[in-house]
C-alpha cells in the first residue's frame, strides 16, 4: 500500500512536468505521420478520383493515340498502388501499339511490364521480359530505363533472398546496373540520386550527403522527393546516426502516403528502428497499415517483409496490452481501498469533531458560571470580605477541576478509537490477507495450466524427497518455487520478492529440492522448465 501511495504521488508530479518537456523534431514528425495515417483513406479517395477522372476520358476516347496516353497515365497511377491494374492497362498499350505504327515504342513497354511484375514479386517473369531486349537497339533514355528496371530487379531479389551468397550476388549485379545507369547519363535529378547511393555503396556517405542536399534546393517533385528522403534515411543509417534515420524515414513515409503510394519500405522499416526504441504501440500501427497496403497493392515482396517482422511486434503488443491491463486492475483496487481508508478516516474525524464541540459547549457554560459569580461577587461588596477565601477556594478548585478535566480528556483521547484506528493502520493483516488471497489465486491459475505439474515434478524426485500439498492446500512453498521457475522466473531475487521470503530462504529450499531429484542435479531446473 505504502508502495503504491508513493507511485501515485510521483505520477501526480511527473504529469505536468510532462506538459511542459519540449518535443523533440523526431516526436513532431512522428506526430505528423500519425496524422497522415489517420487521414489515409482520404488520400485514396484522391487517388480514386483522379483515376476515375482519366478513366472517364478513355471511355470517351475515340483517338487511338490519346488512348495509348492514356493508358500511360493510368500505367503510372497505378504502378506503386494496385499493381495488377498497372499490368492490365501496360498490356492495353502493348495491344494498341500495332495500330499506331510506333515500333520503336515496344521495347519501352516491355521494360514497363518487367517493372510492374517487380512491383507484384513475378521475377522470373520481369526477367523473362527484360531479356528479351537488345540493349543496342535503344535510345539514351530508354537504356537508361533498362538498366534503372535491370537494377531495381536485382535489388528486390537481394532484399528477398535469405541465403547470404545469394544475396551477395545479386548486390553486385545491383552495383553493376548502377554503374551502367551512371554510363549512360540523363541529366536530371533522378541520375543524381543514383549517383548519391552509389557514393553510400562506396563508403563516401558525406559526399552522399553534399548532392541530396543540394538535390533538395533544386524543388524536386513529390516522387523525386520521396528516393531524395528515403535516400538520405539510407545514408544515415550509413552513419550510425539512428535519430536521423528515424526523421527521414518518416518523412519518406509521409509523402508516400499523401501520394496514395501502397508499395513502400519505408514505413516498416521506421517501425522495426521506433520498436527497438520502446515504441511498441506505434511501431504496431505502422506495420498494421503496411501490410494493409501491400496486400492492397499485391506488393509480394513488400508484404513478406511485413510478415517477418509483423510476429515479434505482435506478441510484444499483444503482451505490452496485458501488462497495462494488470496495472489498471491494479490502481483501480488501489484506489477503491484509499477510497475506503478515506472514507474511514472522515468517518472518525466526523465522530471526534462531534466529541469537541460537545466539549466546547461544556467549557462555554463553565465560563458562564464563572461569569455569575463574579457578578454576584461584585453586587456584593459588603459580604466581599466573607466570600473573598471562598471565592480564591473555588477558583483553585475549578483550576483544579480543570487541570483533571483536561487530564481526563487525555485519557480519553488515548483510549478512543483514533488509537484502534491508528493499529489497523500499522496492523500487517491486511498484506497478509491480501498475499495470502494473491498465491491462492496464482496457485489455482497455474494448476489451471499445468494441471498435471505436481505429479510431474514429483516424478524428477526420489521417493522420499516428493512432495504433497496438504488438505485445502494447492502448492506449498516449494512447489510455488519450481512453479515460478517453470514460468521461466529463475532469478532467485525476483521469486524472493515475488513470495516474501529473504534471498537465503530461497537458495536453501533451491538446493534442498534439487539434492532430492533424480538422476542430473545440475540438470533438475531445466527438467522443471521443460516438463
Amino acid at each position: 500500500m505504502k508502495n503504491i501511495t508513493c507511485y501515485l504521488i510521483l505520477l501526480l508530479f511527473a504529469c505536468p512536468l510532462c506538459l511542459f518537456a519540449e518535443k523533440t523534431t523526431n516526436e513532431i514528425v512522428l506526430e505528423e505521420l500519425d496524422g497522415i495515417i489517420a487521414r489515409k483513406q482520404t488520400f485514396h479517395i484522391k487517388k480514386e478520383k483522379e483515376i476515375n477522372d482519366l478513366k472517364q476520358q478513355l471511355y470517351q476516347s475515340k483517338d487511338d493515340e490519346e488512348k495509348y496516353n492514356l493508358y500511360g497515365l493510368l500505367y503510372h497511377l497505378y504502378l506503386h498502388y494496385q499493381a495488377d491494374s498497372s499490368l492490365y492497362y501496360i498490356n492495353s498499350k502493348i495491344n494498341l501499339l500495332p495500330s499506331l505504327n510506333h515500333p520503336e515504342l515496344k521495347n519501352e513497354l516491355i521494360i514497363n511490364q518487367a517493372e510492374v511484375m517487380g512491383v507484384m514479386g513475378m521475377y522470373n517473369e520481369a526477367l523473362e521480359k527484360l531479356e528479351q531486349i537488345n540493349p543496342k537497339e535503344l535510345d539514351q533514355k530508354t537504356l537508361n530505363y533498362y538498366y534503372g528496371t535491370f537494377r531495381a530487379y536485382y535489388g528486390w531479389l537481394t532484399d528477398y533472398t535469405t541465403h547470404d551468397d545469394e544475396r551477395q550476388k545479386y548486390l553486385q549485379k545491383t552495383n553493376a546496373y548502377r554503374d551502367s545507369i551512371l554510363a549512360t547519363p540523363v541529366p536530371g535529378i533522378n541520375q543524381d540520386i543514383v549517383r548519391a547511393e552509389k557514393w553510400i555503396v562506396d563508403g563516401k556517405p558525406d559526399s552522399s550527403l553534399v548532392i541530396l542536399y543540394g538535390l533538395l534546393e533544386q524543388e524536386p517533385d513529390i516522387r523525386q522527393k520521396t528516393f531524395i528522403y528515403y535516400t538520405l534515411s539510407e545514408v544515415y543509417d550509413a552513419m550510425h546516426d539512428t535519430d536521423k534515420q528515424i526523421y527521414y524515414l518518416a518523412q519518406t513515409a509521409i509523402l508516400d502516403l499523401q501520394s496514395a503510394t501502397k508499395e513502400y519500405a519505408s514505413l516498416q522499416k521506421l517501425a522495426q528502428l521506433i520498436y527497438r526504441q520502446g515504441e511498441i504501440d506505434r511501431a504496431y500501427k505502422y506495420l498494421n497499415c503496411s501490410m494493409e497496403d501491400a496486400v492492397s497493392c499485391n506488393a509480394r515482396l513488400r508484404f513478406i517483409e511485413v510478415t517477418q517482422f509483423f510476429p515479434i511486434i505482435d506478441k510484444a503488443y499483444k503482451l505490452k496490452e496485458k501488462r497495462e491491463r494488470q496495472i489498471s486492475r491494479t490502481l483501480l483496487i488501489s484506489i477503491s481501498l484509499l477510497s475506503l481508508f478515506l472514507i474511514a478516516t472522515i468517518f472518525y474525524l466526523y465522530r471526534w469533531m462531534k466529541k469537541l464541540s460537545a466539549m466546547r459547549r461544556d467549557l462555554s457554560q463553565t465560563n458562564k458560571q464563572l461569569q455569575a459569580v463574579n457578578k454576584e461577587l461584585e453586587q456584593t461588596g459588603k459580604i466581599k470580605e466573607v466570600y473573598i477565601a471562598r471565592y480564591l477556594d473555588r477558583c483553585v478548585a475549578y483550576l483544579d477541576q480543570l487541570d483533571t478535566y483536561r487530564h481526563s480528556l487525555a485519557k480519553l483521547a488515548m483510549a478512543s478509537r483514533i488509537d484502534d484506528l491508528f493499529k489497523a493502520i500499522k496492523s500487517e493483516q491486511f498484506i497478509r490477507d491480501e498475499r495470502k488471497a494473491f498465491y491462492n489465486e496464482f496457485d489455482k491459475s497455474f494448476l489451471e495450466l499445468f494441471p498435471h505439474f505436481i505429479s510431474s515434478f514429483n516424478s524428477l524426485l526420489i521417493e522420499e524427497g516428493r512432495i504433497y500439498p496438504k488438505s485445502g492446500e494447492l502448492l506449498t512453498t516449494e512447489l510455488r518455487i519450481f512453479a515460478l521457475i517453470r514460468l521461466g522466473v529463475t532469478d532467485s531475487n525476483r521469486i524472493a520478492h515475488f513470495l516474501g521470503y529473504s534471498l537465503a530462504t530461497i537458495y536453501n529450499y533451491r538446493s534442498k529440492i534439487r539434492n532430492k531429484a533424480i538422476g542430473n542435479k545440475e540438470q533438475f531446473e531445466q527438467n522443471v522448465i521443460n516438463l
